[in-house]
């Protein structure tokens, strides 16, 4: 018997071997290496390649302007894709349609309006049972409901008190997303073995060392509120490092009134989200936290997209500011604009970005508030708009030391701020000025800041995501 089970073992590596294309044998016992699965990354819709290179990151001049603090050190990055654009309102409504949608199909199967099990998938294909997720390949009845179906489509409308206008209720668009710290997870202090924690053998093992970690969670309280809260806890398993958030995700409109007081910017509170007319401007009122959330939400909306047999990629981001830096000045140290020289128009006359050209004319360049993205002519990298039309919100946390407190290679400074840190840890580094800025504040090598809750008129974003194994050129 055990003579038998010895050859069914040799004769199953056998096929193995054969038929795997990672197989340790053959070579003629020459070392060959692991051959893996040919695959190249499609380039993401939408996005530019930019190419790993070094940059001068920060003013070549020794002091500041308008007295910021403008640290510079030579950096180097890996290779990423970028946006072309900034993410318009076209593309965010995507998002806010989609969290819309699926609460509809939660509630189209939910008892209380109906119960239609059809929109949430139970089982398997085999019929085994699996934990329930909506399926999204079931058209929503949008034309002819029943009464159930149409208690369900407008439970997320609201009618407004006043003006009796029926619209989308804003407090409802809330996105659950869940995220694996895996650089806290990797840190050698947070080993769940003591004994890995330390390899210098001089110093003994406490086997029962106690480790605290911190991790973010987040629901809704039984008044609809969204509660979040930082735990601190003895480190226990891998799952200490899933932190789960609850974003409300809606622009907030009335950043137009709020950021000029003495100004009759109503219409654009009323309509630059809302108007099909502003769809291919870039998006405003977005919190870092709810930019963040997008880019979670599209990172999970393009595997799913892919099907259940696609690759996982590397997830959607905000730039660190050191690419947003490197992209903007297209690989140039020496360029202090998304353009080559240093001044913001061209000989003819033509401005090469949406800014504030002269004090109080917003429309000497042609635009008032906001541009179409793209109306201006792009870098050598192929992006629009890196200066002027909406500042943009970058992963990195904002400390005055900047770079200089960095790494050289891949520079970031990332900063999960717990709920009770002091306001000032929850700033993140924003870069590129605004329509409402001057010439010098739209430089490339310009930085500046804004609090991760705080929403502006002026403060858009852009997505980016890493190449896998890529070099060389664009």
């Amino acid at each position: 018997m055990r003579n038998s089970f010895l050859i069914l073992s040799l004769l199953g590596l056998m096929i193995f071997s054969a038929c795997g294309g990672s197989s340790s044998s053959g070579g003629g016992g020459e070392l060959t290496g692991v051959s893996g699965v040919s695959w190249r990354e499609p380039s993401p819709y939408g996005m530019i390649g930019i190419p790993q290179g070094f940059i001068y990151m920060g003013p070549n001049e020794t002091d500041s302007l308008w007295g910021i603090p403008t640290p510079h050190k030579p950096i180097s990055v890996d290779a990423f894709w970028m946006d072309e654009t900034e993410i318009t309102n076209s593309k965010y409504k995507q998002f806010v349609y989609w969290v819309r949608d699926s609460i509809i199909r939660e509630r189209l199967a939910d008892p209380a309006y109906g119960g239609n099990d059809l929109f949430k998938i139970t089982e398997d294909r085999y019929g085994d049972p699996v934990e329930p997720y909506l399926d999204w390949s079931r058209a929503i009845p949008f034309r002819r409901p029943d009464e159930d179906e149409e208690r369900a489509i407008q439970s997320v409308y609201m009618t407004h008190p006043v003006t009796k206008n029926v619209i989308l209720d804003a407090a409802q668009m809330n996105y659950r997303y869940e995220w694996y710290d895996h650089a806290q997870a990797a840190m050698r202090r947070n080993r769940l073995d003591p004994s890995e924690r330390i390899l210098n053998t001089d110093i003994p093992v406490n086997p029962n060392e106690v480790i605290m970690i911190s991790k973010d969670t987040a629901y809704i309280n039984d008044e609809g509120d969204i509660i979040r809260e930082t735990i601190i806890r003895p480190l226990g398993s891998l799952f200490d490092f899933l932190n789960s958030y609850i974003v409300n995700i809606y622009p907030d409109t009335t950043v137009w009134v709020n950021d000029f007081n003495n100004a009759y910017n109503e219409p654009y509170m009323r309509m630059y989200f809302s108007h099909p007319g502003y769809n291919d401007y870039p998006v405003v009122g977005i919190t870092w936290e709810q930019a963040t959330a997008f880019c979670n939400w599209r990172t999970v909306y393009y595997e799913k997209g892919m099907g259940k047999g696609g690759r996982r990629i590397e997830p959607y981001r905000l730039p660190t500011e050191a690419e947003w830096e490197y992209a903007a000045r297209a690989g140039k140290s020496e360029n202090q604009y998304p353009w080559d020289g240093n001044g913001t128009m061209a000989e003819r006359g033509c401005f090469y970005a949406n800014f504030k050209p002269d004090r109080g004319d917003y429309v000497k360049d042609g635009h008032l508030i906001t541009a179409r993205v793209a109306s201006f002519a792009p870098n050598d990298f192929g992006l629009y708009d890196m200066a002027g039309n909406v500042s943009e919100w970058t992963s990195t946390a904002y400390t005055e030391s900047g770079v200089l407190s960095m790494d050289d290679i891949n520079p970031e400074n990332s900063y999960n701020a717990a709920l009770e840190d002091p306001y000032r840890m929850k700033r993140k580094v924003i870069r590129g000025g605004s329509w409402k800025d001057v010439g010098s504040m739209i430089r490339s090598d310009m930085r500046f800041s804004d609090y991760q809750n705080q929403a502006h008129s002026y403060v858009g974003f852009r997505c980016v995501r890493t190449r896998l194994g890529y070099s060389g050129k664009k």
